[in-house]
């Protein structure tokens, strides 16, 4: 028999379907999980007596199901299939090789009963998650309970199976892991069960070698994700339940979770060495379907959340404080968070102390319009200056932003402009937006252990919030150079590179001698060479200075003057020199970083930011045996040189 419990004017119902697929109600105030606990053969009188009732039958296409168990007394979420297991040690950056407890233990944790959700109800993300995943499982529900069962005992105890989402927050799971007290807020959000509750001699028909054999597969928005077989359960359902029977009374309508379905998650399809492959994390909007055969399908729309209350962490007296972080470059206004104004109509907003993510942005007016140079590297950045700027923009409405560069910290607020606000950018930016890192991943430097490099990524980039981030990209491209008017202001567009990205546009605005430089200019901290060539990189100083511009506002540091850009050129050119030396010496690229001199640059922050810039120089001279390398490795190298130099 299928089983389901449906809503009514009255109230939640159970039922039993028919052959047309029509829903025959069980007697009134009959709850599933009391049917259940009646054990297999009340339950099918149970089902028999509806099947012969007058009661009138709902048709299950117009029924609102509920899951079959609205409100399990425990759910217990098993490990049954290891090789899920293996993948997600894998993913996050550890051996496949599982301990020997997981070949002699049967395991499971308890998950949240208050959080079950019907089979077609929406979800939402769990508050504070950018890493929302599903996991596609099968259940099987308890029927008569019992205590210190044998396997085979605990297979007779089940009264049915239905399909198992079990919801999970990836981020905040990884972040719970090293306190080794079991899952919490990543697990606890939501947990799908439906569409029906299966009896164990319907699926008859699927075992094989006593086991059941069922077809499962997970699609998200139409695509499929994964998919697989139950019988692939390293430890059955009569295992798992005798396990945890030991010493404990099983009720009615407990739930037993089979564990994921290898493949059938987002988590296991993630690779830290290749990113883009990834079918990205659920977002607002997202349709999720898990069918299994025999089982039926669950279909659920995600949806976003609101953001979590904020709590202060506590002090932590054995940790080492982060070496103090401290732009000496010297700089014509303030360097302070804040909106600064650099000239007649013209403004910049700073945000020390121009590290990674920590960037620059600008604001133009002119009458009756404005136009922002660049967003931040997270929604609440962008916001936290958006409202910096309403007291000009109120009077001068954002008409136009540019965007100078592709990365994160330029960008990532976008989404937050008004869509009549024209997005601006080179063509080679558009163009690397659409393959640039989804934002969400870059969580992986505040979650996953990347090994002796942790400490470096979660001091970079701990403090920023990637949730929530949908890319805008821009509305108009541009190739070369482009003049905008300005409320009656002229203002000149121009891409300078390659360069630090694949194109690299700076904002001049003549009237009132200022250029904002975007990331062709570092101040105080350590530029660094993403795309190269570096000559074009020196020419585009060179192009800059030769704009007459006498203020320049820098994508990351304080505000500066020519002689800022003549030290980003300096620095540039000392790189090649150190890297054609090296090279012409016959060193390896992996040697030549250990040798680099910096000399009066060593100071600036982000030094270590040397080692990507000589591995750009080393593709430029010799690219076949040079082999190009992926950011996250780049930075993983990076974190190894910082941690290896002297910084006293």
């Amino acid at each position: 028999m299928r089983w389901v419990t449906y809503a009514t004017d009255s109230g939640d119902r159970a039922g039993v379907i028919d052959g047309e697929d029509r829903i025959h109600p069980a007697a009134p105030g009959a709850s599933l999980i009391e049917l259940v606990g009646r054990g297999a053969e009340g339950l099918r009188a149970a089902g028999e007596a509806a099947l012969a009732s007058a009661a009138r039958t709902v048709p299950l296409a117009e029924a609102r199901l509920r899951a079959p168990i609205p409100r399990p007394p425990s759910i217990r979420d098993c490990l049954c299939f290891l090789d899920h297991m293996r993948n997600c040690q894998q993913v996050t950056g550890q051996p496949r090789t599982l301990k020997d407890a997981w070949y002699e233990i049967p395991a499971f944790y308890f998950a949240c009963p208050s959080t079950i959700v019907g089979p077609h109800d929406e979800v939402t993300i769990s508050p504070g998650s950018t890493w929302f995943d599903f996991e596609l499982e099968i259940a099987a529900v308890i029927g008569r309970g019992g205590r210190d069962l044998t396997p085979e005992q605990a297979e007779e105890h089940i009264a049915g199976y239905t399909v198992y989402n079990d919801w999970s927050a990836r981020d905040l799971q990884l972040r719970e892991t090293p306190l080794a007290i079991g899952q919490g807020k990543g697990k606890d959000g939501a947990t799908t069960l439906g569409p029906f509750l299966v009896t164990p001699d319907e699926l008859d028909p699927y075992r094989h070698d006593g086991r059941l054999a069922l077809r499962a597969e997970a699609k998200v928005n139409g695509t499929t994700i994964g998919s697989g077989r139950t019988d692939a359960m390293d430890w059955t359902f009569g295992e798992v339940i005798s396990y945890a029977s030991r010493g404990v009374d099983l009720m009615p309508g407990d739930v037993f979770g089979s564990g994921t379905v290898p493949g059938c998650c987002l988590i296991e399809h993630l690779s830290p060495a290749d990113p883009a492959a990834f079918p990205g994390w659920l977002r607002d909007g997202d349709v999720v379907e898990l069918t299994v055969e025999g089982l039926g399908r669950t279909r659920q729309t995600v949806r976003a959340s609101a953001a979590p209350y904020p709590l202060a962490p506590r002090h932590n007296r054995d940790r080492r404080p982060p070496r103090p972080r401290v732009n000496r470059a010297p700089s014509r206004l303030p360097y302070t968070r804040a909106l600064h104004e650099v000239g007649a109509g013209v403004w910049a907003w700073l945000l020390p102390d121009g590290g990674y993510g920590r960037s620059n942005a600008g604001l133009i007016s002119g009458e009756g319009a404005s136009l922002l140079v660049d967003t931040l590297f997270d929604l609440p950045l962008t916001a936290e200056m958006l409202d910096a700027v309403r007291g000009i923009t109120d009077r001068h409405p954002l008409t136009h932003a540019v965007i100078t560069h592709s990365d994160g910290d330029h960008t990532h607020g976008n989404q937050l402009l008004d869509e009549r606000v024209q997005l601006i950018a080179a063509e080679a930016t558009c163009t690397d937006m659409r393959h640039e890192m989804p934002p969400e991943m870059l969580t992986a430097t505040q979650v996953l252990d990347l090994g002796p490099a942790t400490p470096y990524f979660r001091e970079r980039f701990g403090g920023f919030d990637f949730s929530g981030i949908r890319l805008r990209l821009p509305d108009r491209t541009y190739r070369g150079e482009l003049t905008l008017d300005i409320g009656g202001r002229e203002v000149r567009v121009t891409n300078l590179g390659p360069a630090h990205t694949g194109a690299d546009s700076v904002v001049h605005v003549p009237d009132a001698g200022v250029l904002f430089a975007g990331d062709l200019l570092f101040v105080g901290c350590t530029p660094i060479v993403w795309s190269g060539p570096i000559g074009n990189w020196i020419a585009a100083c060179d192009r800059m200075i030769a704009t007459g511009a006498g203020t320049i506002v820098p994508g990351h540091g304080p505000v500066t003057d020519p002689d800022g850009i003549r030290a980003v050129r300096g620095y540039l050119t000392h790189v090649v020199e150190q890297a054609d030396a090296a090279h012409a010496a016959g060193l390896p690229f992996a040697e030549a970083v250990k040798r680099v001199e910096l000399g009066e640059y060593a100071t600036w922050l982000d030094a270590e930011r040397v080692v990507a810039n000589i591995h750009r120089r080393y593709r430029e001279l010799d690219p076949v045996n040079t082999p190009e390398l992926n950011q996250l490795t780049l930075l993983t190298l990076m974190a190894e040189w910082d941690a290896g130099r002297d910084h006293t």
